[in-house]
C-alpha cells in the first residue's frame, strides 16, 4: 500500500483505503477497527492523500503529504508530544518544527489537525507507506 491508495472523503472523519473503481465512483473501507466499505459517488468529493500537499514560501509553493508524514516519523516515531488536545499555538509550532518552511497565512489550524489525526491513523493502520522505501526496488 502507499499515499496512492490512501483517501479522505469531504464531509467523513478518517481515512479510507481505495479498493477499486465502480461504475458510479469508487469502493472504498475505512482504516479503522470496523471496516466499514463505503461507496463514493461522482458527488462526494474524494481527494487521493498522494495529490494533497501544504503550502510553504519556497519556490515550489508546496510540499507533498507524503514527505511530511514521513519527516514526522523519521523524527517522532510515533510520539508527536503534543498534548491531547492541542491548543491553535501548540499546532502551529508543531508544524513549524517539521516543515520550517510552512506558508502560516495559508495553513490553518484545522489544516495542522487534520495531519496530525491523518499521521495517527496512516501510522497504527498503515505504517508501511511511512517507511522510506526508494522507489526503484521492484517486489519479488
Amino acid at each position: 500500500m502507499n499515499f496512492k491508495d490512501l483517501a479522505t472523503v469531504s464531509g467523513k472523519s478518517g481515512l479510507y483505503k481505495i479498493l477499486k473503481p465502480s461504475r458510479t465512483g469508487v469502493i472504498l473501507e475505512s482504516l479503522d477497527d470496523k471496516k466499514t466499505k463505503l461507496v463514493a459517488g461522482m458527488a462526494q468529493r474524494v481527494s487521493i492523500l498522494g495529490d494533497i500537499s501544504i503550502y510553504t514560501l519556497t519556490e515550489e509553493g508546496a510540499e507533498p503529504l507524503e514527505s511530511v508524514m514521513k519527516k514526522i516519523e523519521a523524527e517522532f516515531k510515533g510520539d508527536l508530544g503534543l498534548d491531547a488536545n492541542p491548543d491553535d499555538s501548540e499546532l502551529r509550532a508543531f508544524m513549524k518544527h517539521v516543515l520550517p518552511t510552512v506558508d502560516e497565512g495559508r495553513v490553518y489550524t484545522s489544516d495542522i489537525k487534520k495531519l496530525v489525526s491523518w499521521y495517527k491513523i496512516v501510522r497504527s493502520q498503515a505504517p508501511e507507506v511511512l517507511e522510506d522505501i526508494p522507489e526503484s526496488k521492484t517486489e519479488e
